[in-house]
């Protein structure tokens, strides 16, 4: 198989992933970072910039980082309640798809293959980006809202139930459901696992800085793989919070019913970091039960690392400070 179509196929099978990993950081709070598992590598976000480290065929080690200023530095309306974590989420996914990109293109280099590091992402297409971006929303739109509302509607017509409060619980249910089967399917994959075990990497190299300690292996290897604030405990959230919203605008047809969770999706997310946020700020908060059940989905989607990943991951944090 040709080697750059090798590249682009590793690349989109990925990319699903890549729109339901978000990682969570906050824009004021400097022990807050976050990151994201990547193939072979990781991608860490610091306040202040982010930095990928991905492993070569070869051994090497090879590093894309960049300074980044968040939205709210740029726009006042973004650092508002519910708007910013829609500049924080939106930004994030364009991150994860550079982050994706980078990795693809490094991991999948054969040995002796020289390439140039790009250190400055803005030098991606911008359509580049546009695009992956519509893909992986699409695959999100189509999985988690188009697809459970259709099922519904058939489950209504063939009981004839009328309750709206019914509809909306029972397209939350089936929602719930598409995302722990999504998960579940993906985890399957057998390239998936080394990713999975890269984004448990992440997570404890998260830990290890949290707790203000030296970036090495031997401290990161006692903590945990499961962390309150990674992607899969925020679209759990989600899943609860649209429930709620959309059951505030009702609509007969079912194209109405469609257009309306598009519409309202942004407040879901809005909503959705508000609560995450606030759950890791306050640790000892009721809130912070709603992160749980996303704990146990991350019993899918992370695994232990061993050293070589951990290694990763800590190098990809350190640039991330550097910058």
């Amino acid at each position: 198989m040709n080697h750059k179509v090798s590249k682009l196929i590793k690349f989109l099978k990925h990319l699903p992933l890549t729109a339901t990993s978000w990682a969570l950081t906050s824009s004021n709070d400097d022990i807050l970072v976050g990151g994201q598992a990547v193939i072979e590598g990781v991608m860490m976000r610091s306040p202040k910039g982010y930095s990928v480290a991905v492993r070569r065929q070869d051994g090497t080690v090879r590093v894309m980082k960049e300074a980044l200023a968040t939205l709210s530095e740029r726009w006042r309306i973004f650092k508002m309640p519910i708007v910013r974590g829609v500049g924080v989420l939106g930004q994030a996914m364009v991150l994860g798809v550079l982050a994706l990109r980078f990795s693809a293109e490094e991991a999948l280099t054969e040995d002796g293959e020289k390439r140039e590091v790009k250190t400055d992402a803005s030098k991606v297409s911008s359509w580049l980006i546009a695009g992956n971006l519509v893909l992986a929303l699409g695959v999100n739109v189509l999985l988690f809202i188009v697809l459970p509302l259709f099922i519904t509607r058939f489950v209504q017509t063939q009981t004839g139930f009328q309750s709206a409060i019914l509809f909306n619980g029972i397209d939350g249910l089936f929602r719930v459901a598409g995302f722990v089967i999504f998960l579940s399917a993906v985890s399957l994959m057998k390239d998936m696992k080394r990713v999975f075990e890269y984004h448990g990497a992440e997570h404890k190299i998260v830990y290890n800085f949290e707790a203000r300690e030296d970036l090495k292996v031997e401290n990161a290897k006692k903590y945990s793989t499961l962390h309150p604030r990674c992607g899969t405990s925020f679209l759990f959230v989600v899943m609860f919070v649209s429930i709620l919203v959309f059951s505030l605008v009702q609509f007969d047809s079912i194209t109405g019913k469609l257009l309306s969770r598009i519409t309202l999706l942004p407040l879901v997310l809005g909503i959705s970091y508000e609560i995450i946020r606030y759950s890791a700020k306050h640790p000892g908060n009721l809130l912070r039960l709603v992160t749980l059940p996303g704990l146990l989905l991350q019993k899918i989607t992370t695994k232990e690392p061993d050293e070589p990943q951990l290694e990763i991951a800590i190098r990809a944090l350190e640039e991330a400070l550097k910058v």
